[in-house]
């Protein structure tokens, strides 16, 4: 319970702790002084007295003890005991972002570990992890686009979400437009001083509603910046297939549009990369991370809630308790 009382405890005047310093020698005090006191009346010999101690002799110090425990008491209370609380508080100019991912069969290619689609969405989650100021959301796309988390600040929801991702969700396809006007729609009331999309495919724009260059204009209309990401090893990938057989790996080519995915970057004042690897997706969003760096200051705020009350009211208690037993049970009669 002492402990307890003491946990996440600070002290305002921790000097006065040097008084302890007064407690041994209050202590060798009373004990010397004890011992130069002279018996009253003069006798040959105690050795008959000594089978005639009383309960009163053996706790004669006990007042002396509430005495000291009562000082100690006073000098913790004036340490002035205190708990603090701090508030944060966050002012500046933030970054909203998309992520916008495609989920379609080939991003079940296993040239990454495990796969493409697991190796994207353990750096999304990295990347939201290291941007707790900023509102992310995210949209997935592959024959057509979902909205599968609005912008949020609610980064425990957020990872959920990415977590929920996989192939399937949407029909087959890879509508790269769509994607990316999906996610400028997401972005287009922002208030943010920067407004971006991190567009990642592995394919060629072969499906949905908006054609990539009507998705491109919307964006530069709405000030969006889009950094793309094309995610694919050079050459030939293994790849899960359905056959009538069952799911065989099958040997796929990686095509991927670059020339479409470096176009949007450039005139949306973006940046394309390159993506042959977990280890190089990595280093593509924390580049990402280190070019859209959020202003933000935090302004910390420090209450203090007094803790010596109790310490008072101990101490009281035991100069009384101490008062009381020195002049009914342990008093001494001349």
């Amino acid at each position: 319970m002492i402990v307890d009382y003491f946990d996440d405890i600070t002290f305002g005047q921790p000097l006065f702790f040097a008084l302890f310093a007064f407690i041994p020698i209050a202590i060798f005090w009373k004990f010397s002084r004890e011992r130069r006191r002279s018996a009253a009346i003069g006798i040959s010999t105690t050795r008959g007295l000594s089978k005639v101690r009383s309960w009163r002799n053996s706790f004669q110090n006990f007042p002396f003890l509430l005495r000291l425990l009562a000082l100690s008491c006073l000098i913790v209370a004036l340490a002035r005991p205190q708990v603090k609380y701090e508030e944060r508080h966050s002012e500046g100019e933030g970054v909203d972002i998309i992520l916008c991912i495609d989920v379609s069969g080939s991003m079940t290619s296993q040239d990454f570990t495990p796969n493409r689609m697991e190796a994207a969405k353990k750096v999304a989650e990295d990347f939201v992890n290291d941007r707790p100021n900023d509102r992310i959301g995210i949209v997935i796309f592959s024959g057509e686009s979902f909205t599968q988390c609005p912008l949020t600040t609610d980064h425990g929801v957020l990872l959920s979400q990415i977590e929920q991702i996989r192939n399937g969700l949407l029909e087959d396809g890879t509508a790269i437009g769509s994607g990316l006007a999906t996610s400028v729609d997401r972005l287009r009331n922002s208030k943010a001083k920067s407004k971006v999309v991190i567009l990642l495919t592995d394919g060629v724009n072969n499906g949905g509603l908006i054609d990539p260059a009507t998705a491109l204009e919307i964006a530069k209309t709405f000030k969006v910046k889009v950094y793309t990401i094309g995610v694919g090893t050079d050459g030939y990938a293994p790849t899960p297939v359905s056959t009538p057989m069952g799911i065989v790996m099958q040997n796929e080519k990686v095509a991927i549009d670059e020339k479409l995915l470096r176009t949007i970057a450039d005139q949306t004042g973006g940046k394309y990369f390159r993506a042959t690897d977990n280890a190089s997706l990595q280093s593509i969003y924390n580049s990402i991370d280190h070019l859209e760096k959020s202003k933000v200051e935090i302004t910390s705020f420090h209450r203090f809630t007094e803790k010596y009350y109790p310490l008072i009211i101990a101490a009281m208690i035991l100069l009384l308790l101490e008062i009381t037993l020195r002049f009914t049970l342990f008093r001494k009669f001349p």
